[in-house]
């Protein structure tokens, strides 16, 4: 780059659109339409009297949450260059009996109102990966064994083709997390690698699948192999209890698995900080909040991002950076910080 394209650059990012900061980086966002990114991403006037609020328990406290329409995804990708939607973890496109779900018509409202050269990761329904589902009833919490882990048929039928359906080509990946597990209740490695070939193997692959497994145990050398021979990619995730970035690159074996050449790293929660915590202390989601942004380990969080950035640099390849207010205080500033890093970086290389 040029003296004068850094400059160019910086102002960019200075106001909040991150689309040409490395030809090897593309930004993006766990969910949209909040409230608190008024005046960053979404014009400051442009949505009153639209904003829908709600009340939502966590943790002992209750909090308003404010949301934007759908239609200001319009605004978002002069931003951003992919979004991560989150709403389809938590029910298919289609019920049972095949009719579609609230879902399915919520993600055509975003491709509905999309930019054409729009690109979305999605999140596939915890109902297909997850060993245990979770249960509150009376205020009481359970896990139940979960009766559709790796149902090839239902998730290819209730999920995958809908989502194809709707989204065509601007789907880029489909992310399959599963739920942390104690190891005393989890498969051997080599036995949870068998169980997941069988799935992998099995459905279709006309989308690049990444996986995030959030059991440190589970990260063994095999799985990573599994990986590099299935084509599938692993999400670098930054988030309570895995390890940071830096060490889950050390533990795949400073490799990129994914066929398709695009890696995805998720910037969730402050290492060892529960959810309902990190968001506690993050809300409302309309700045960076000193307490978790100006951490070491969050600096380090950064660092760990633009080497994983430049590591995709060396073996062309394309990272999909994901921010969430949770790690941050607001997610637009987090990107704003990686992005800044990145143009230093790339002014001391002239």
């Amino acid at each position: 780059m040029t003296d004068f394209s850094i400059t160019a650059q910086r102002d960019d990012v200075a106001a909040y659109r991150f689309h040409d900061v490395h030809p090897h980086l593309r930004f993006g966002t766990a969910s949209d339409r909040y409230a608190g990114w008024l005046g960053q991403i979404y014009p400051e006037d442009k949505y009153t009297g639209r904003i829908k609020a709600r009340k939502r328990k966590l943790g002992g406290q209750t909090f308003e949450e404010r949301t934007l329409p759908i239609e200001s995804v319009q605004d978002y990708f002069e931003h951003f260059g992919v979004l991560e939607l989150d709403f389809t973890f938590y029910r298919p496109l289609h019920n049972p009996d095949g009719t579609p779900s609230n879902n399915r018509f919520v993600l055509q409202q975003y491709a509905d109102w999309a930019p054409e050269n729009a690109v979305f990761l999605l999140k596939a329904p915890q109902q297909f990966f997850a060993r245990k589902l979770r249960r509150s009833q009376g205020g009481r919490v359970s896990y139940e064994d979960n009766a559709d882990f790796l149902n090839v048929a239902a998730y290819t039928t209730l999920f995958h083709e809908p989502a194809l359906d709707v989204l065509g080509e601007r789907l880029v990946g489909i992310l399959f997390e599963q739920e942390y597990q104690r190891r005393s209740e989890s498969p051997d490695p080599m036995d949870n690698v068998a169980e997941l070939d069988a799935f992998f193997s099995a459905i279709p692959r006309d989308v690049q699948p990444h996986l995030e497994l959030r059991s440190e145990h589970l990260l063994a050398p095999p799985y990573f192999d599994w990986l590099a021979d299935r084509g599938l990619g692993h999400v670098f995730s930054h988030w309570t209890w895995l390890p940071p970035i830096r060490k889950q690159w050390e533990l795949c074996g400073g490799r990129f698995t994914a066929a398709n050449g695009e890696i995805v790293t998720r910037l969730l929660t402050p290492v060892g900080t529960k959810y309902a915590d990190a968001y506690a202390n993050a809300y409302p989601f309309d700045k960076p909040v000193p307490a978790i942004a100006e951490t070491q380990q969050a600096r380090n969080m950064v660092l760990d991002v633009v080497a994983l950035i430049y590591q995709a640099e060396k073996q062309d390849a394309l990272l999909n950076v994901i921010a969430n207010n949770r790690a941050w205080g607001n997610s637009p500033s987090l990107a704003q910080a990686i992005a800044l890093r990145v143009l230093e970086e790339e002014e001391k290389k002239g």
